[in-house]
């Protein structure tokens, strides 16, 4: 199974001290990708016709820019604003555009459903989603299949409320019967408690902001912030 490939990642995601282990997989995957895009890689005819035609969006262009290979991501954005003008030209000018991202309009606003579709595409985006579904899925395998992980799943700190939608709605059609209400029972426990966790955590770290709350002990509420973010927007702040 294509699961078994994944495993290493998954488990060592799992293996962390994290507020959500899927977001410790899709960090580790956006980091690969970048590299990816920004090695070698970018003067591949294949990868460049790619990349022309659906671009970058706007959290990974920082991202690619932080890179510091400016000569290659100069080269990616020059070919790729060619083909984006040529193509509004043409559509605007009633012409069909090849390799475009519109296979067929469903409008008399071609213009405005190419540029929709644009802000909607990132080369980036999609070598991450690919493999991350992929990883999702392997989770659900390991569940069944591994005692050990599932002690383990059991266990971790929960999970972004992004993330565990994933989980979620993976499991309703990828599981049935007694497995797939212990995983769906499981994940719902595991979100909800850690939650109410991280929610009580902030409570705190907003009351040290009041003076009456001045020499009291942080506890556990000096990154509760920085925890929050990554529960509410699945972001990471560094």
């Amino acid at each position: 199974m294509k699961e078994k490939l994944y495993t290493i990642p998954v488990n060592d995601a799992f293996a962390k001290d994290c507020e959500c282990p899927l977001c410790a997989m899709y960090k580790e995957l956006e980091n690969d990708a970048i590299e990816y895009t920004m090695g070698p890689s970018y003067m591949e005819d294949d990868i460049r016709e790619e990349t022309d035609k659906i671009g970058f969006c706007k959290k990974h262009v920082p991202l690619l820019y932080k890179n510091q290979n400016r000569l290659g991501l100069a080269l990616m954005l020059k070919t790729h604003m060619d083909k984006t003008v040529a193509d509004i030209e043409n559509l605007a000018n009633g012409y069909k555009v090849k390799n475009s991202l519109l296979k067929k309009t469903v409008t008399d606003n071609p213009v405005g459903e190419y540029i929709t579709a644009l802000n909607k595409s990132c080369f980036v985006c999609d070598r991450v989603n690919n493999t991350f579904e992929r990883y999702v899925h392997t989770i659900i395998y390991l569940y069944k299949t591994d005692n050990s992980f599932k002690e383990t799943f059991k266990n971790c700190k929960g999970f972004c409320t992004e993330h565990f939608e994933n989980m979620y709605t993976m499991a309703l059609t990828e599981l049935s019967g007694a497995v797939r209400d212990e995983f769906i029972n499981d994940i719902k426990n595991l979100y909800v408690n850690n939650m109410k966790r991280v929610i009580e955590d902030l409570d705190w770290f907003i009351n040290k902001f009041d003076y009456r709350y001045a020499n009291e002990p942080w506890k556990n509420s000096k990154d509760a912030l920085i925890r929050t973010i990554q529960k509410t927007n699945s972001t990471e702040v560094d």
